[in-house]
């Protein structure tokens, strides 16, 4: 394990993926009803497979206080700033490249074990993000692989977070999955005055303005991301299996607080392989990913 370089699978990884590509018993995430509807849509599992890596997360690449970083218009109020805005002060881009890369990393690892032991594919696939101690995250893929059985063979493993009864009737429907996409967002917003007067005691029950312009900056910057992502696949659409948001506050002054959203979009892109009202055939013949 000391002389891995980060590259490939780790040797653990690596022998136990030999193992299952050897033969032998293979273990499945999926449910009796999602096995019979993937066999029945012409795939068969082969294994249960899993892609991770541990990663600090150090400089987030804030910079100081909302307010004084980019200024007030004139009426007091502040503009909202997402992690992908092309300025200094753009806030939380080297973090939110950070998360794109842990995503990304492990999602890669899965799709070499599932590559490994001869599999077309990854159906069911959940994605997660666990802290550790200090600054240190996990993050994980977990799926089963699948094979198709038809003498075309894909050019790359395809993955999906839809269920594996899903996936069999995307099939049927004439659409086939082809990459885990995603989208990732950290907006922040300095609390201006009418902030700090809507959130305070007495206030009673009234919008905070504030806070539904940085969450809403903050979803739909990820889905764009999400959708760029979604075209870099060359896919046709994508379906949207989750989506998050968490905020919190920083007091990078004294008397001044921004608050900061982080928003996420997880999916599967598609495209199309036939367009009639039926399957052309039971199983799948038209596996290559362009």
């Amino acid at each position: 394990m000391a002389d891995w370089d980060g590259r490939g699978l780790p040797p653990v990884a690596a022998e136990r993926v030999r193992r299952a590509a050897a033969g032998g018993a293979w273990t499945s995430l999926l449910t009796a009803p999602a096995a019979f509807g993937l066999t029945d849509a012409g795939f068969d599992p082969v294994g249960e497979v899993m892609g991770s890596i541990v990663q600090r997360i150090g400089w987030a690449g804030y910079r100081g206080c909302g307010y004084t970083g980019w200024g007030a218009f004139s009426d007091g109020s502040v503009p909202t700033i997402t992690s992908s805005d092309r300025q200094r002060f753009a806030g939380f881009g080297p973090y939110v490249a950070a998360l794109d890369h842990g995503y990304a990393t492990a999602m890669d690892r899965m799709a070499q074990e599932a590559s490994a032991i001869g599999a077309d594919g990854v159906v069911g696939v959940t994605v997660r993000q666990d802290h550790m101690e200090g600054g240190t995250r996990e993050f994980t893929a977990l799926g089963t692989a699948v094979r198709a059985r038809s003498r075309t063979r894909p050019a790359r493993v395809f993955g999906t977070t839809l269920a594996a009864t899903d996936v069999a009737k995307l099939l049927r429907a004439g659409w086939m999955p082809t990459d885990l996409v995603f989208g990732i967002s950290v907006a922040i917003r300095h609390d201006d005055w009418a902030t700090r007067q809507q959130t305070s005691w007495g206030a009673g029950n009234v919008e905070v303005t504030g806070y539904t312009e940085l969450v809403t900056h903050a979803r739909a910057d990820a889905r764009q991301r999400f959708a760029a992502h979604v075209r870099a696949t060359g896919a046709e659409g994508a379906i949207v299996s989750s989506m998050g948001l968490r905020t919190w506050e920083i007091e990078p002054g004294e008397n001044h607080r921004d608050h900061v959203a982080e928003a996420t979009v997880f999916g599967t892109s598609l495209v199309r392989f036939h367009a009639g009202p039926a399957a052309p055939t039971r199983s799948l013949t038209y596996l290559p990913l362009r």
